[in-house]
């Protein structure tokens, strides 16, 4: 199981990363810009984790961590300023992103003996806090507060999938790619078909 977080966390750390370059492109960053959006929007939720969690954090331990996340912001920089680029070709990898992260986070809290719950919004948190990062540093409202497609609901619903499957004895690598499965799938259905949860209005009907 460890060795599978360690490279789902891997694979994570580098989609974000690339999400990040990628929507920095549209402000025009220069190398040094898009760098840093990169590596905010790779470590940042894993770092809240970690704090909140009171672990050392991971990217400090293991610092192979940043230098994905800095070699994967690199790359795409260079690549993506000589193919042209749809400006939001970044949520796809970033629905991607999600999904790991969020696996990710929730086995970490798992693992740390947090309560059920505790563990489940620590998968979220890992999940969606370095996109918030990347649209803040974008300067744009973050995508996990705009009405639209569900997000943040997506990794909670799979976080919680993950910690169900555990519970009834589900073994620890098939549950986390179920649950993986149940995030991705959710994030992309609700792009295609535009699924949104019910919006508060304090609009009276005339």
């Amino acid at each position: 199981m460890d060795a599978l977080l360690y490279w789902v966390g891997m694979a994570a750390v580098a989609v974000n990363a690339l999400t990040g370059v990628l929507d920095s492109g549209r402000k025009q960053m220069d190398l040094i810009g898009a760098l840093l959006v990169g590596v905010a929007t790779a470590l940042g939720g894993g770092t809240i984790r970690d704090l909140l969690l009171d672990r050392n954090v991971f990217w400090v331990v293991d610092q192979t961590y940043l230098i994905a996340a800095l070699g994967t912001g690199f790359i795409t920089f260079f690549i993506a300023r000589a193919l042209p680029v749809h400006p939001r070709l970044f949520l796809i990898p970033d629905a991607v992103g999600l999904a790991l992260f969020t696996i990710v986070g929730t086995q970490v809290a798992l693992q740390w003996h947090t309560p059920w719950l505790v563990a489940s919004l620590m998968g979220v948190i890992t999940g969606v806090v370095g996109g918030v990062l990347r649209d803040i540093l974008c300067n744009d409202v973050p995508l996990v507060f705009l009405k639209g497609e569900l997000y943040a609901s997506a990794a909670w619903l799979g976080a919680l999938v993950l910690v169900g499957l555990q519970q009834i004895g589900t073994n620890a690598i098939t549950a986390s790619w179920l649950a993986m499965a149940v995030v991705l799938t959710l994030r992309l259905l609700a792009m295609r078909f535009h699924l949104t949860l019910p919006v508060f209005s304090t609009q009276k009907a005339e």
